[in-house]
C-alpha cells in the first residue's frame, strides 16, 4: 500500500480506520489486537507503519500496549478522529474514506445554495468518494471565499476538515445534515455507477466554523447499494 500525494500518510490512514471501528462498536474496550507480524500482514503494510499506527492511537489514549502482553483497546467517547464528521459507512460496515479530487474552482455562489459565509464567492470542490476502496458517492462542497484567495487542488488531503485546520486556520465545529433525494447532476463522472439524472440519497451539509459561522455548504449524492448514512448517538 502507498500513499498518493494529498493523502493522509499510510499510518494514519490505518490509524482512522481503527477509530472508525472503535466508534462503531466492532472493535470493544479490552479487546487484544492481533500479534504486530499477523495484522501488520493482515493490513498489507510493513510492521514499521503498524508501530507507528499503534503508537499513534496510544497518543490518543485509544490504545495500552502491555509489555509481555500485547496491545488492548482502550475506546473513549472522543477518539479525536479527522473522520468525526464522516456519517458514510460501507454497507457491511466501516471502511476508510478516501476521495479523488474532480475540479477545485472560485465561483459566484449558487443562489440555490442556503446563506452562508460573508462572501459572494465560494471555492467550489467536487470529488469522487471511495469507502474501503469502492465508489460510494460524488460530493459538491463550497467554502466561503472570504477564508482564503485560492486552493491548489494537490494541497487538499484526503480530510477537508483537516487541511481547513492546518492550512487555513480554521475548525469546522458542528455540521447540521438534512436527508432527502436527488438527481445524480451532470457533472457526475463515468466511475460513479448510478447515472445523471438518477434518483438518490442526498445529503445537504450547513459546517459552522469554531466562531459560529456558517463556512461551508455541501451536497452529498450516495450509492445505497454501496454505502449508508450512520449517525451514532451517545
Amino acid at each position: 500500500m502507498k500513499s498518493s500525494k494529498g493523502s493522509l500518510p499510510m499510518y494514519l490512514q490505518i490509524a482512522e480506520t481503527l477509530v472508525r471501528d472503535i466508534a462503531a462498536g466492532r472493535l470493544i474496550d479490552g479487546e487484544k489486537l492481533p500479534p504486530e507480524r499477523d495484522m501488520a500482514k493482515e493490513l498489507g503494510i510493513a510492521v514499521g507503519t503498524l508501530r507507528k499506527t499503534l503508537a499513534e492511537l496510544e497518543s490518543r489514549g485509544l490504545l495500552e500496549r502491555i509489555q509481555g502482553s500485547g496491545n488492548y483497546i482502550r475506546a473513549i467517547n472522543d477518539p479525536q478522529s479527522v473522520y468525526a464528521l464522516f456519517r458514510l459507512e460501507l454497507i457491511e460496515g466501516g471502511g476508510l474514506p478516501t476521495a479523488e479530487i474532480l475540479s477545485v474552482s472560485l465561483e459566484t455562489k449558487d443562489p440555490s445554495l442556503p446563506p452562508f459565509g460573508r462572501s459572494l464567492q465560494g471555492h467550489r470542490i467536487r470529488r469522487l468518494r471511495k469507502i474501503g476502496g469502492k465508489v460510494a458517492a460524488i460530493e459538491e462542497i463550497w467554502l466561503d471565499g472570504s477564508y482564503v484567495d485560492s486552493i491548489v487542488p494537490e494541497d487538499l488531503s484526503e480530510s477537508l476538515y483537516l487541511y481547513y485546520r492546518t492550512r487555513l486556520n480554521l475548525w469546522i465545529a458542528k455540521a447540521e445534515d438534512y436527508i432527502d433525494l436527488g438527481h445524480v447532476p451532470d457533472w457526475s463522472p463515468a466511475t460513479f455507477r448510478p447515472a445523471s439524472g438518477d434518483l438518490l440519497p442526498h445529503v445537504l451539509r450547513i459546517s459552522h466554523s469554531h466562531d459560529g459561522e456558517k463556512a461551508e455548504v455541501s451536497h452529498t449524492w450516495y450509492d445505497h447499494t454501496v454505502a449508508r448514512y450512520v449517525s451514532r448517538l451517545r
